[in-house]
């Protein structure tokens, strides 16, 4: 707790006059100084409960006839705003505050004179569902898309969260998802086979322009399975057509990408170690061709030199040159971009081994019985081509031969570590570690869930600092007839090894299809 004094008038005004002309008028006023106290610094409550305090004085009264009384919260968000939450001495107040970080100040200020001390508290306002896990369940024979959320704020479990907010039934759900270029009342996408929409900051609360149709710069209705957020843009994939959305000025509206006439796979590749390149370049699977395609749109621009946006991904190496920034970005762990393979999975990581700023994209491919690892940073290709070469441009960072993990062929889910280099693939209810860094790879059983299904495993990509080393716990969500279970398994301190970690249990869910946890929003 802070507090502070401040006067506001002076009896008798402000006096200009020289020392040799005053005559000793003043009116005294003796003050009586609260000491204020009774109350801690660091105040929690969730929205429509009672905060009630009662600030204790000290020895000395201070009636309502010569003392006012007053309780502000100042929001502590880009927008700051000040609320008067009451005007009596103590504060008996229903939380209508949003959710969020404020400063609350406690005044107390004397009538005649104006003067007024303050005491100032960190008040955080939440919801139940403020904080903790969101986690996306398929309901029944239609696959009824359901939200369970699991809070951090109350400790509790709460089922069906989006029941009663007006959104219509979705079916087949794909994903739940933040993006940081959705807009800020409503940040989270729901992706569903029947549609996407984006859901409210403020109790997941739904109104029909959420809907991902009313993003789009035509008359497209997608169901994108992902939505990526790439440099200052936007991607996604639908029904296999690319779209783009630039983001440098407000959240930007969906639009084909001209020239990509193939079909593509529903995971696109990008840095998301930084936004803070100026050429970005995204990635994407031509299933058509069976081949890697990069889209940098910014090529076009004839600062940079007037390229086509998008490229063969063995072309652009041939266009920017050998990128190995002096051994920082690997560039040589394969020769060609492989052609003619069929796509299994493609996932973004934060993984950066030499601190270059760009994380790797691992993909995963077959041919028949044949399994390959390809790993790809994608960094700036500014200085790419103006500048010769010098750059974070693209690497071609890792491969491996996959062909002899058991029971490789019968996969049905992969995440791959920012922590080290680890790939984890699951079969039925066990989970397999791949320790990439090994040639030949070296796998090892990490988990075992007899008689349940792993529906869902992933690492978790965090926003705030205070979670980063959260990203490196594996999270799993499996399902055992109708009810869902999601462990999440520490990474940090196990080192990527899951084998012998005691899990975090939630249990008593829906048939888990995705899970993302859901920070408090700043």
């Amino acid at each position: 707790m802070k507090i502070t004094k401040r006067i506001i008038t002076l009896a008798g005004g402000l006096l200009l006059a020289s020392c040799a002309g005053d005559l000793g008028n003043y009116d005294y006023h003796e003050l009586t100084e609260p000491v204020i106290s009774g109350i801690e610094s660091d105040l929690s409550i969730l929205t429509h409960a009672s905060l009630v305090l009662k600030p204790d004085l000290g020895s000395h009264d201070f009636p309502d006839d010569r003392y006012a009384f007053e309780w502000r919260a100042l929001s502590q968000n880009d927008n700051p705003t000040m609320t008067v939450l009451a005007e009596t001495r103590d504060l008996n107040y229903t939380v209508e505050l949003q959710p969020g970080s404020y400063l609350l100040l406690f005044r107390v200020i004397e009538r005649a004179t104006g003067v007024f001390w303050q005491a100032e508290y960190n008040l955080q306002v939440s919801e139940s569902t403020s904080e903790g896990w969101m986690v996306l369940c398929a309901e029944g024979a239609d696959n009824r898309a359901r939200l369970d959320m699991i809070s951090k704020v109350t400790g509790q479990t709460y089922l069906d969260v989006l029941a009663g907010n007006g959104m219509p039934e979705l079916h087949n759900p794909y994903r739940i998802q933040w993006s940081r270029f959705a807009d800020d009342d409503s940040p989270y996408y729901l992706l569903t086979g029947d549609g996407a929409t984006r859901l409210g900051r403020n109790g997941f609360e739904w109104k029909e322009e959420y809907r991902l149709q009313y993003e789009m710069g035509n008359s497209d209705i997608p169901a994108p399975e992902m939505i990526n957020d790439v440099t200052a843009a936007k991607m996604m994939v639908a029904d296999g057509k690319v779209y783009y959305a630039e983001c440098v000025v407000g959240i930007g509206l969906f639009g084909p990408v001209t020239g990509a006439s193939f079909h593509a796979a529903p995971v696109i590749g990008c840095n998301i170690s930084t936004q803070s390149i100026v050429v970005p370049a995204a990635m994407l699977y031509d299933l058509d061709n069976k081949r890697f395609v990069a889209y940098a749109p910014n090529l076009r621009s004839n600062d940079v030199g007037g390229y086509e946006a998008l490229n063969e991904m063995n072309d652009l190496v041939t266009l920017l040159g050998e990128m190995d920034n002096g051994g920082s970005i690997i560039g040589t762990a394969f020769e060609r971009f492989p052609q003619g393979m069929e796509f299994v999975w493609m996932e973004n990581t934060k993984y950066d081994p030499n601190n270059t700023g760009t994380g790797i994209t691992y993909t995963v491919l077959h041919d028949g019985a044949r399994y390959e690892l390809y790993g790809t940073q994608l960094g700036e290709l500014w200085g790419a081509v103006n500048l010769g070469g010098p750059a974070f441009a693209l690497g071609r960072a890792a491969w491996a031969d996959l062909s002899d993990c058991p029971e490789i062929a019968q996969a049905t889910l992969f995440a791959f570590s920012s922590l080290r280099s680890m790939m984890y693939y699951a079969v039925g209810g066990t989970v397999y570690g791949v320790d990439l860094s090994q040639t030949p790879v070296q796998t090892t059983r990490q988990i075992s869930l007899p008689d349940e299904e792993i529906t869902c495993m992933k690492f978790n990509q965090y926003r705030y600092s205070e979670n980063l080393n959260r990203m490196y716990d594996l999270v799993v969500g499996s399902v055992k007839g109708e009810e869902g279970t999601l462990r999440i398994y520490e990474g940090f301190d196990s080192n990527g090894d899951f084998s012998d970690v005691s899990p975090e249990i939630h249990s008593g869910l829906g048939r888990i299809v995705d899970v993302s946890y859901r920070e408090m929003l700043k």
